[in-house]
């Protein structure tokens, strides 16, 4: 039965030149073998281990060897170059990415081939580091990090912020209904979306709006009067906008049916004697 553990003929080819980077071509030929000693030998440089995790097909087990061998253990290349591979195990993926820097986390959350739960881990060990980082940061992260962190950032404290949130490509109508139907959600955030282009015009984020007790008067009419005058009741039943304003809207029911222009009408007919 053969061994699982490399021979020591072949420790001994290896040892030649651990040090050195084999070419992608060198790897490619290497066996699995010759990969677990690689990968476990204590002289592994980082160009090494880079060279290895090039290889698509690597087993799990020359992977978790990569993972536990403390020569690499503070490359930041080699990390992230684990956790991005696809057959890296999640036991060995999910510890190694807590250790990585915010925005090689966030390049894991986007990066394609990474299994959907390792994103998920990556991205909830970016919003657990949300109230810790710079503001710079937390900018980069609005513009260009996943749907799920900027969502999240829609409720940060600076506007510049949420307002990068907002523009971000991958930002989703969910995520900003949710971000609007929280408590802690800030009127600059709730102004933010009352007057984005994108957004306000949307009928479910218009409905949130009339939900959020910070929604002006003044979009909260313009709003209203573009959903069905049967729901509005409904939707104001659940809101948490002032009792001044709900009855203003609820009054302001009939000339919304009748059309914008019915009020001004109704002033320009003089009763008659």
């Amino acid at each position: 039965m053969a061994s699982d553990e490399p021979t020591m003929e072949t420790m001994g080819q290896i040892a030649a030149d651990a040090m050195a980077s084999p070419s992608p071509e060198k790897v490619a030929k290497l066996s699995v073998d010759e990969l677990r000693a690689r990968a476990s030998d204590p002289s592994l440089t980082e160009d090494a281990a880079l060279r290895l995790l090039q290889r698509n097909d690597l087993p799990a087990e020359v992977l978790e060897r990569i993972g536990k061998n403390k020569a690499i253990a503070r490359s930041r290349k080699a990390k992230l170059a684990l956790v991005e591979h696809p057959r890296t195990p999640r036991h060995i993926s999910v510890p190694v990415l807590r250790s990585l820097f915010t925005f090689d986390l966030m390049r894991v959350a986007l990066a394609p081939v990474v299994p959907a739960d390792v994103k998920i881990a990556a991205e909830e060990t970016l919003i657990h580091r949300l109230e810790t980082i710079s503001s710079g940061e937390k900018l980069t992260l609005a513009r260009r990090a996943s749907g799920r962190i900027s969502g999240e950032l829609l409720l940060d404290t600076e506007a510049r912020v949420v307002s990068a949130a907002l523009e971000n490509s991958r930002l989703t109508e969910a995520a900003v209904i949710r971000g609007l139907m929280r408590g802690d959600a800030s009127a600059k955030f709730v102004e933010l979306v009352c007057h984005h282009a994108r957004w306000s015009v949307r009928r479910e984020v218009r409905i949130a709006l009339l939900r959020n007790g910070n929604t002006p008067l003044g979009r909260a009419l313009e709003f209203a009067r573009s959903l069905p005058a049967a729901l509005l009741p409904e939707i104001l039943d659940t809101s948490r906008l002032p009792a001044d304003i709900k009855a203003h809207l609820l009054r302001d029911l009939p000339a919304a049916k009748q059309g914008p222009d019915s009020r001004t009408r109704r002033k320009s007919v003089k009763p008659t004697a």
